[in-house]
């Protein structure tokens, strides 16, 4: 699966490829330079940010199911940046990271939810058309990024597998997670690398 793309009506789905990237980097710029200090103010941006992702995806019509699905797909993310900071930062700190760091990956699986990859990778094209002069082929760099957005939610997915997997084995959860989660990551990336290639890409 390369693409989560779900067809849909809604304005984000109509909206252009191009016009969601820049969205996309944009917020995702701002949320990364969000201040962390006073803590209060830092906590209720990132707050702010995470229920305007949550509102992007009323607007697509993406707000029940797909949502929570992504949400959940996140979980992982949240606990190891979790584990990570508190060793170097406050807990106000560290609440304020992970909080923007999930607001991000939403970010990326909403934009491949209401999106075609060959709409998204059209508009990379486009956009790095400019970088010729210089020896830059667009349409490897746009296939390249594209992929790189799209397969976030895919790794989220991968991982639930992993745990539900786990789960059902009576197998106690850890960072012993990591090793199966790597192998069908891996697997993954080659099967998507077969069906680029199938399709006659270099």
């Amino acid at each position: 699966m390369i693409s989560l793309y779900r067809a849909g009506t809604s304005p984000l789905h109509r909206a252009p490829a191009g016009l969601k990237l820049v969205l996309l980097a944009l917020l995702g710029i701002g949320f990364s330079l969000m201040p962390r200090q006073p803590i209060g103010l830092g906590l209720a941006l990132a707050g702010g940010g995470l229920l305007l992702v949550v509102a992007l995806f009323a607007l697509g019509g993406l707000a029940g199911r797909p949502l929570l699905r992504q949400l959940w797909s996140t979980r992982w993310i949240v606990m190891a940046m979790a584990v990570t900071q508190l060793i170097f930062l406050t807990p106000g700190d560290a609440a304020v990271n992970t909080v923007r760091v999930v607001a991000i990956v939403l970010l990326a699986g909403l934009l491949s939810l209401t999106t075609r990859s060959s709409d998204l990778l059209s508009a990379l094209e486009t956009a790095l058309g400019p970088l010729r002069r210089i020896g830059v082929d667009p349409g490897r760099v746009g296939l390249t990024l594209s992929l790189a957005i799209t397969m976030v939610p895919v790794i989220g997915a991968l991982a639930q597998r992993v745990r539900e997997a786990q789960r059902a084995r009576g197998v106690r959860l850890g960072f012993r997670a990591v090793v199966p989660l790597l192998v069908l990551a891996l697997r993954h990336a080659d099967d998507v690398a077969d069906a680029l290639t199938a399709r006659g890409v270099d």
